[in-house]
C-alpha cells in the first residue's frame, strides 16, 4: 500500500484545482493537515461514494448477523418471506 500525500491546509488552499486532480486521476485521497495532524480529506467523489456504500453494506451484513445470533440464543425461527410478503400484503 503507498503512502497518500499529505499537505498543510495553507499549501492545499493555494493549489486545490491540482489537488483535486490528482485525487480523481490518482484515485487517492490526499490528507489536509493542521499544525502537523490530520485533519480532512480530499478524494474522488465517485470514490467515496463506492465507499460510503461497502460501509453501508457492512452495517447491514454485521446487523443480520446480530439477528442470526439473537434467533439462535433464543431459539427463534425465521419468518418464511412468502408469510412476510403475505402480512404485507405484497402478494
Amino acid at each position: 500500500m503507498t503512502t497518500s500525500p499529505e499537505l498543510s491546509v495553507s499549501e492545499a488552499r493555494e493549489r486545490l484545482a491540482a489537488i483535486i486532480d490528482q485525487a480523481r486521476a490518482e484515485h487517492q485521497p490526499v490528507y489536509l493537515a493542521r499544525r502537523g495532524r490530520r485533519v480532512a480529506a480530499v478524494i474522488d467523489a465517485d470514490d467515496l461514494d463506492r465507499i460510503l456504500e461497502l460501509a453501508e453494506d457492512m452495517a447491514d451484513i454485521r446487523e443480520a448477523e446480530r439477528a442470526r445470533e439473537q434467533m439462535r440464543a433464543t431459539g427463534q425461527v425465521p419468518v418464511p418471506w412468502d408469510e412476510v410478503r403475505a402480512d404485507l400484503g405484497l402478494v
